[in-house]
């Protein structure tokens, strides 16, 4: 058992032992870790201005591809995805500033731009692996471009091309049934249920916009032919006199 006495002579042992730390060694390892946060915080400004950039270009290029500026789009999309390569290169040393959220809005909207230009174009979707962009951000940002979707729609009826505005809901309404039936992702991707709620509230309202262009077109082509019908009519009600 321990007592006083045994207890005081392990102290005095302790104390008698020197205490010695390398003191530049402690303040080079701190001196390093300083220069490596420094370096840290300007690759992460580096990045948040670059996704900036990205986000704003995608955004033009959406803007382009809804005035069918295809080229101008292309040209756009292309200068951001040179930002993503640039991005990419800084994962491989600095992996958790990457997937940061800045990060992931500017994949989301890289990926709306692009599938809204394939659909626009030609008709087509684009996948993940064509565009190289993270699966999430993917399905996310093809939620967003029910939206554009619906922008084209409102454009067509403006123009007076209301079947161009009835094939714009079709494929509002075959995305969003898509992506509803895609159980497993409404838990694996977060935001997703709250994006196709949104895109609902949109469909129903396109729904009942082009329902109403539908039906006043149609009343304004039967007019159109009723007074056809009346001039033929009054025409040979002339001539027979």
């Amino acid at each position: 058992m321990w007592n006083i006495k045994s207890i005081k002579f392990v102290l005095g042992i302790i104390l008698e032992i020197p205490f010695s730390v390398d003191d530049m060694t402690f303040r080079s390892i701190l001196e390093k870790i300083q220069k490596e946060l420094v370096k840290r915080e300007e690759v992460r400004e580096g990045i948040q201005t670059d996704m900036r950039r990205a986000t704003r270009l995608s955004k033009q290029a959406i803007l382009f591809t809804h005035q069918n500026r295809f080229d101008d789009a292309k040209k756009l999309l292309g200068e951001t995805n040179g930002l993503f390569s640039k991005l990419r290169k800084f994962s491989r040393k600095h992996p958790d500033l990457v997937y940061a959220g800045m990060v992931d809005a500017a994949f989301q909207e890289y990926t709306e731009a692009q599938v809204l230009l394939g659909l626009a174009e030609k008709g087509e979707f684009v996948a993940p692996k064509e565009i190289d962009v993270p699966l999430t951000s993917y399905v996310l940002g093809v939620a967003d471009v029910i939206g554009e979707l619906r922008r084209r729609t409102l454009d067509s009826i403006r123009g007076g091309d209301v079947d161009k505005s009835e094939k714009c809901l079709q494929l509002m309404e075959y995305i969003y049934a898509e992506l509803v039936a895609m159980d497993d992702a409404y838990l694996l991707i977060s935001g997703l249920r709250r994006k196709c709620d949104v895109a609902r509230n949109l469909i129903e309202t396109t729904r009942g916009e082009v329902a109403i262009e539908t039906r006043r077109k149609s009343l304004e082509n039967t007019i159109k032919k009723l007074e056809k019908t009346i001039e033929r009519k009054t025409k040979v009600e002339k001539t027979s006199q």
